[in-house]
């Protein structure tokens, strides 16, 4: 494959972020109808921008949860029903409501203690699900791929090796409630302002910071993520159209290199870094990992040949819009610069300063001998 040049990468960062940036519904405009949705969490990530979308939009909102997460992270108006998904549900009965949005459900008892509870008394049923469950992620699949199946489908233990096949299992008890009227959403990597995990955010403050930057890989290796509030904002016209069926939801709308998001981050920020690209096999022998040291980045190979590339078709055609790249870098940089000196200090993902420049210099010895 052809060495690109930086101006390559300028280039094609340009396509991608032109790419990206799709024209979004108005989010002052009304619904074509007022409906009353029930959001089972709804103060983590998405949650709150979920709400703010729905009720501008002029749906009624209630909210079920245990009133213990960010707590006045909602706006006025939102209706507050107290509980617990472990078998305190009193609260949702004798109730009505036109759709059902389940954000954080991983365990299936959550799924089918909530759903059966509600089969009755709600239109549409939305599970939040995850790409994470496809077992095959050597082919960049559709909704159509093989699920993951657990050795004990009675495990409550949520972990790497746990978390896919317990999310499958979750969107099946949604189905077994909501026959034909279930909708199942399987993002990829959700980033933004908000987001807690540094799974994207370590990138726009990595560059933010300026200097010589590891990055992984092939300039050409794709990427997938989508913003949070494209992500929950779309669900709500999800709901709003009865949209049933199952749908990958990650992003942008066109393939998008790892160079063309460097470098469409790099756009929003003035520190003037330099991208130093580092192959998958010498990071391998660094022990330097993909995701979460290498956020966002998984080589394309092998077993994960195809997990950057899922099709998202379906969900397009269901009116899945994006913002543009720098929207999201942007954001997530200004989220970035709210969070206090001892949570920076502590990122949940990326690289380390010191260790990134062993790396940097380990590769630079490699090269010169």
């Amino acid at each position: 494959m052809p060495k690109l040049s930086r101006r390559s990468f300028l280039a094609t960062t340009a396509a991608g972020v032109a790419a990206a940036a799709v024209t979004r519904p108005a989010i002052a405009s009304p619904a074509p109808k007022p409906l009353r949705i029930l959001i089972l969490g709804g103060t983590g990530f998405t949650g709150p921008h979920q709400v703010r979308y729905a009720m501008e939009r002029g749906h009624k909102v209630t909210v079920f949860n245990r009133g213990k997460t960010n707590p006045g992270v909602l706006p006025d108006g939102v209706e507050h029903l107290e509980g617990d998904r472990n078998g305190k549900l009193d609260a949702l009965k004798g109730r009505t409501w036109d759709a059902v949005i389940d954000v954080p459900s991983t365990l299936p008892r959550w799924v089918r203690d909530a759903a059966q509870l509600l089969k009755d008394s709600a239109g549409q049923y939305v599970f939040i699900s995850s790409i994470s469950v496809y077992k095959d992620n050597s082919k960049a699949d559709d909704e159509s791929g093989e699920t993951l199946t657990l050795e004990d489908p009675t495990v409550e233990t949520i972990n790497g090796e746990t978390y896919g096949g317990l999310k499958a299992l979750a969107e099946r008890e949604a189905e077994r409630a909501f026959p034909g009227r279930a909708t199942i959403v399987r993002p990829g990597l959700i980033v933004g302002p908000g987001d807690n995990s540094d799974r994207f955010t370590y990138w726009p403050a990595r560059i933010a910071r300026g200097g010589e930057v590891l990055a992984p890989g092939n300039p050409t290796d794709p990427v997938q993520f989508i913003d949070a509030r494209d992500l929950a904002e779309w669900i709500i016209r999800l709901v709003e159209k009865k949209a049933f069926g199952t749908f990958n939801a990650t992003g942008p709308e066109h393939p998008l290199t790892m160079a063309e998001m460097l470098y469409g981050i790099k756009a929003v920020t003035t520190a003037g870094a330099q991208f130093t690209w580092v192959p998958a096999s010498f990071l391998e022998e660094q022990k330097v990992a993909p995701w979460m040291e290498m956020p966002v980045w998984i080589p394309p190979a092998g077993d994960m040949a195809g997990f950057a590339s899922r099709s998202i078709r379906k969900a397009l055609a269901a009116g899945l819009t994006f913002r543009p790249l720098a929207d999201t870098a942007a954001a997530t940089l200004e989220y970035y610069e709210t969070l206090s000196a001892e949570r920076k200090q502590k990122p949940r993902a990326g690289l380390a300063p010191v260790r990134e420049a062993e790396v940097l210099a380990a590769w630079k010895k490699k090269v010169a001998e």
